[in-house]
């Protein structure tokens, strides 16, 4: 009876709710369409447990690091300091706010996210452009003939979305845009197909029990 609940029925649920969702997607029917509204209910309730479970391991993480002092761990007195600060001003900003969303403009969440974590935010994406930079400069080295191609593409691209290559030849955006919507998007588009049979063949794996490692090992 151990081995049933620890090992086949969270494959039989996974089949019963895979199949149930499959069923609805391709008979439309008022019955399918309830089903899948209680289904969705349930997700939501399980992503809010799994958000407490997300934000408890980010706290022991971080707490372990403190306690054993470990490089960089003035980095976790700041996590908990940001986190529990947040976190109690948004219960009171959605106490006192009319719609009871601490997001509502005025409250005291609404400031701190618009002056800290908007700016935090912007600022962590302009950093990224430096190592964007650098990695672009490794890659477009012509060291063979692919990434010599890849090289003109990107000069031709960057040529044509700033106004400087449109003022040395007009052309330059037309042919920025026709490597963009052409040439990119037919790769893109490949991506995207092998994405999408992957997510089918591993949809199968996971219905038919032959996939287990969301079970926590790979018997």
């Amino acid at each position: 009876m151990a081995t049933f609940f620890r090992k086949q029925l969270p494959i039989l649920l996974a089949f019963v709710f895979g199949m149930t969702m499959l069923i609805r997607y391709y008979v439309p029917h008022p019955i399918s369409e309830q089903i899948y509204n209680e289904f969705i209910k349930w997700v939501i309730i399980i992503a809010g447990f799994a958000a407490i479970l997300g934000i408890l391991s980010l706290l022991h993480y971080h707490w372990n690091k403190i306690k054993r002092r470990q490089p960089g761990y003035g980095f976790s007195f700041v996590t908990y300091i940001a986190f529990f600060t947040m976190l109690v001003v948004g219960l009171i900003s959605g106490s006192i706010s009319e719609t009871g969303s601490p997001l509502e403009a005025g409250t005291g969440f609404h400031w701190m996210y618009i002056n800290l974590m908007v700016p935090m935010q912007s600022t962590m994406f302009a950093i990224l452009g430096f190592f964007v930079a650098s990695a672009a400069f490794r890659a477009f080295r012509a060291r063979n003939p692919e990434a010599t191609l890849l090289l003109i593409a990107a000069i031709l691209v960057m040529l044509g979305r700033v106004p400087l290559g449109e003022a040395i030849w007009g052309s330059f955006p037309t042919i920025s845009d026709w490597i963009l919507n052409v040439l990119n998007m037919s790769g893109q588009r490949g991506i995207l197909l092998g994405v999408g049979l992957s997510q089918i063949a591993m949809a199968l794996r996971i219905l038919f029990g032959i996939e287990r490692t969301y079970m926590g090992g790979g018997d």
